[in-house]
């Protein structure tokens, strides 16, 4: 493992794991506490742009990766490559990268990034400060919604994601020919405007959208233990406005703490909390990473 641009006190621009290297966002002070920002399908690091700041203003150092599979130099082939197991591992190296081995930081997620926060602070207590998660709940409340509620109903997109080539095909089409009806379907979501495009055209033309799907794909090839409990301060961020996640799972998570545990509901948010709730979220931060 060799880092970039990446020694103690100075700003990093990348790292790299296994070959592939990963872009990062090093924004804020430099002698603040370290939060990690781990975005969701399908954006990248520009998802924190409103929040991050907050996060500075408050003496808080933020690093944001484009994950595996954004990072355009990070893009292995095939679904057994996009396991959380692998996810968190990059985390991990971004630690090591950033010259912060044997210092404990704080995680923040959201969507996909919320499952690899999940995973990270059930796995790795030393590492890890608190844990925030946006949206998503912990894997195994998820799991259990999505057989016992309507979330299965709401997830029906993870199944069609699993088919082989159509869900790209499909994707790129809508790209071509209905960008206005996508775009219009993200800010229904919740997502403003300039975010709606912004992760619309990425999606579509940057290369990662097979990479990005093999998250989903690579969903039932994951170990166990990413059901662990989390022991470490955590916080959950809930929105009562999100159509791609039930309640279920939300007042489930509470079941796999066994740390200090705070939930709170966004009221009248959708699924895009870091740009749609910024300043309640960073309200919400302050407290909860000064734990």
């Amino acid at each position: 493992m060799t880092a970039r641009h990446s020694t103690h006190g100075q700003r990093i621009t990348s790292f790299e794991r296994a070959g592939l290297v990963f872009d990062v966002t090093d924004q804020g002070p430099l002698e603040g506490e370290v939060v990690l920002l781990l975005h969701g399908f399908p954006q990248t690091a520009h998802c924190w742009d409103r929040l991050a700041p907050l996060l500075h203003a408050a003496g808080y150092r933020t690093l944001a990766p484009d994950q595996r599979g954004y990072s355009p130099r990070a893009r292995p082939r095939g679904r057994f490559a996009y396991r959380l197991t692998a996810l968190v591992e990059d985390v991990l190296a971004l630690v090591e990268s950033a010259g912060l081995a044997g210092r404990k930081v704080h995680v923040v997620g959201h969507d996909w990034g919320a499952s690899v926060a999940w995973s990270l602070a059930a796995a790795r207590p030393d590492v890890v400060a608190t844990v925030t998660a946006l949206s998503v709940p912990h894997p195994a409340a998820f799991m259990w919604a999505l057989f016992t509620s309507r979330q299965f109903l709401l997830s029906w997109y993870m199944f069609l994601f699993q088919i082989p080539w159509l869900p790209e095909l499909v994707i790129r089409w809508i790209g071509r020919r209905a960008r206005p009806r996508l775009i219009a379907g993200l800010v229904a979501g919740g997502q403003n405007e300039a975010g709606a495009v912004r992760d619309a055209d990425f999606l579509v033309q940057s290369g990662a959208l097979t990479p990005a799907l093999n998250w989903y794909r690579a969903m039932m090839l994951n170990s166990p233990k990413r059901l662990a409990k989390v022991a470490v301060p955590a916080l959950f961020v809930h929105s009562d406005s999100d159509a791609a996640l039930s309640r279920t799972g939300a007042e489930r998570t509470h079941r796999f703490v066994t740390g200090p545990y705070t939930f709170h509901t966004l009221t009248g948010i959708g699924h895009w909390i870091p740009e749609q709730a910024a300043h309640e979220v960073a309200d919400l931060l302050r407290v909860h990473l000064a734990r």
